[in-house]
């Protein structure tokens, strides 16, 4: 892979994303900043070197409705460097936007309807989903973001008194930790406390998405 071994910090991921320069592989990861880490520790362990990585800026997640046109560019940035594309987004908020731009584009994509679905394993997350509709999930991504994807953009920041509108009706933070480290899993705990939900983790690991790579 082309990128380097370890991905910038997130705050790069989260503004900027991942750059890539193409190289001699055949298949290009096109992806979300926040899945940035994941992905290479997934290609590095799986020694996956006919692939390269770019990363979208994982603050479009703030503006889902800018998600396609900036996977449209950057399909047609790179396809004829690339023998395959595949998006590492699941719908994202898109409302089935960004699947009906792949299906045109000619590309393949993630399954789900967001990353908390296939972090859990879609059929999974499909089955619980209804006992959790007021479960508010976070990845080790939001973890470490927290007060840049949420507390600051909702507006807690600078009034706390709107905690209650907009978590009133959750009863718990789920916490799916992709990685087993006891700092975060603190962290998640004091973004719990800090909304005045219960809390859970779940470790969850990579969830669908090795295989759905490997089948690349």
């Amino acid at each position: 892979m082309t990128h380097p071994s370890a991905p910038p910090d997130d705050a790069t991921l989260s503004d900027i994303g991942l750059p890539v320069t193409p190289s001699e592989n055949r298949i290009l990861l096109i992806a979300c900043g926040a899945l940035a880490r994941e992905i290479l520790d997934i290609t590095k362990r799986n020694n996956w070197s006919h692939m390269d990585l770019t990363c979208l800026p994982a603050n479009l997640h703030l503006y889902p409705e800018k998600i396609v046109q900036a996977v449209r560019d950057a399909v047609a940035k790179h396809r004829a460097a690339y023998d395959k594309i595949f998006i590492v987004y699941a719908d994202c908020g898109t409302g089935g936007l960004l699947e009906q731009a792949c299906d045109e584009m000619g590309v393949d994509m993630v399954k789900g309807p967001h990353c908390y679905s296939f972090f859990e394993g879609n059929q999974k997350f499909e089955e619980i989903s209804e006992s959790e509709f007021t479960a508010f999930y976070l990845t080790d991504f939001l973890v470490r973001q927290f007060d840049a994807f949420i507390w600051k953009p909702m507006g807690l920041d600078r009034h706390p008194d709107l905690k209650d509108m907009y978590f009133g009706n959750y009863e718990k933070l789920v916490y799916q930790a992709q990685t087993d480290d006891p700092e975060l899993t603190q962290k998640a705990k004091a973004c719990a406390d800090r909304l005045g939900l219960a809390f859970e983790r779940r470790f969850t690991g990579y969830g669908d998405l090795p295989a759905t790579l490997g089948q690349l």
